[in-house]
Parts: C-alpha cells; sequence; structure tokens
C-alpha cells in the first residue's frame, strides 16, 4: 500500500495504454495492482476491481467517486474503462439515486502527476503513443498545488512534438519513437490508477464528476481506417 493525498473513498483505472492500472483509496490507504492492458483489459479489469474493493473491506456503493481514464488513448482501451464505470455506476442506483459519481480524467493530465510524483516535473509535456505514426501529446504546469493544462491536446507526428527550454518531456512516447521525439527519453511514465486518486480531490472540486449517462471517453482522432473507397483513391492517385 501507498499513501495518497485524498479522504475520500475512491476507485480509480486506467485502460488506455498497453498496461492495465487499478487503484482504491480510503483517506491515506491506497491499495493498487496492475496487468495486460489491450484487448485483455476488458476480461481482466472488472474482476481486479472487486478484488481491491474486497481488499479494502468496501462495497461499491460506498464509494464517493469512480475516476477512469477518459481519454486520448487505445479507442478499444477507453470505451472498456468508460463502459466498466457506467456499469458500476449504474449498478449502485438502488442505494443512490444517480449512482456512484464518476470522474473522467485527462490520461496525459495523469502522465504529467505521474512525472510531477517520481521526478518532481511541475513543468510537463506528456505525450503518449498515439500509434500509426503519432503521438498524443499537451502541456502542463503545476502551479500552487494545482495542475493547469497549457491549451489543448495535440495529435501530431513525433518530429513536430515541441518540448520547450526546462519542460520535462513524460509518457510512453519516447519508448515507441525515440530519437525522433524532441527532448527524448525524458521520464518514462504511464497514466496510472494512483496518479488519478492524486488528482481526485481537485476535480471534484472543480465540479468535474458526472452521471454515469454523462460519462463519455475522449477521442483525439476522429478515424483508425480508412474506407475502402479512401483506400482505392490514394492507390489510384498513387505515381
Amino acid at each position: 500500500m501507498q499513501p495518497v493525498s485524498s479522504p475520500a473513498r475512491l476507485l480509480a483505472f486506467d485502460t488506455s495504454t498497453e498496461s492495465l492500472s487499478v487503484a482504491v483509496c480510503i483517506g491515506a490507504r491506497v491499495w493498487e495492482c496492475s496487468g495486460p492492458g489491450g484487448a485483455q483489459a476488458s476480461t481482466t479489469l472488472l474482476p481486479m476491481v472487486l478484488d481491491l474493493l474486497h481488499q479494502a473491506g468496501l462495497a461499491l456503493a460506498q464509494l464517493d467517486a469512480i475516476a477512469f481514464g477518459c481519454g486520448p488513448g487505445s479507442f478499444t482501451g477507453l470505451r472498456t474503462a468508460c463502459s466498466v464505470a457506467q456499469g458500476l455506476a449504474f449498478g449502485t442506483r438502488a442505494q443512490h439515486p444517480e449512482g456512484v459519481p464518476l470522474l473522467p480524467v485527462d490520461t496525459l493530465l495523469a502522465v504529467a502527476e505521474q512525472a510531477r510524483h517520481v521526478a518532481g516535473a511541475t513543468e510537463v509535456v506528456a505525450a503518449l503513443d498515439a500509434r500509426m505514426d503519432e503521438v498524443y501529446a499537451g502541456r502542463y504546469r503545476f502551479e500552487h498545488g494545482r495542475w493547469l493544462q497549457d491549451g489543448d491536446f495535440d495529435l501530431l507526428a513525433p518530429e513536430a512534438l515541441a518540448v520547450p527550454q526546462g519542460w520535462t518531456l513524460a509518457g510512453n512516447a519516447a519508448a515507441a519513437y525515440g530519437p525522433r521525439l524532441a527532448g527524448a527519453p525524458g521520464v518514462a511514465v504511464l497514466p496510472l490508477a494512483t496518479a488519478m486518486l492524486r488528482l481526485a480531490p481537485q476535480l471534484l472540486d472543480a465540479g468535474l464528476a458526472v452521471p454515469a449517462e454523462q460519462a463519455l471517453p475522449r477521442y483525439v482522432r476522429n478515424k483508425v481506417a480508412k474506407t475502402t473507397a479512401e483506400r482505392m483513391a490514394e492507390k489510384a492517385a498513387a505515381p
């Protein structure tokens, strides 16, 4: 178990990358576990959640909120996290009129928080591998005990990512693209559930918790595959 600065009873999980991360806290006590992400997350996430709740001695309806990584990240992973979070919240409506509140957490923000936690970084360019020769990226500054986002998310080629002087590059993009990424190697971290637990008080104070029907993934890339017509058009236009 690890300490975390939160008095609440919270569950958090992330399935946006190649790793699955789950954590539960009661105040400063934290229970956590991890495993393979990707396609396996859809079968292992719920058993891991229930096991951690059992270890913590918590019933699902006793939670103050459920935080989940809403994106950007793997389409399948984001859908898995969102659907499980919604199902858990809907399942508590017998005890709560609207169910346990859900807290969508930006995965790049969780990367920035994990970089602060392990390396003391306070100005972070968070970058995650988006596959298809691209990265998801966002800039964050930690000021007066809170994270501030500098602009919106980007989806861009590794070579196009700019890391300002003095800022820390964090995430898994450097491992995927190496010297193609400015500022590599940086701090190799993932959007862990424990980082989401540390972020939760700030996000809850900001009123970002939502009922289950309003909890949605955040997709940055609109498409992951080309249509047959698009592929044929590209082939016809090729020299």
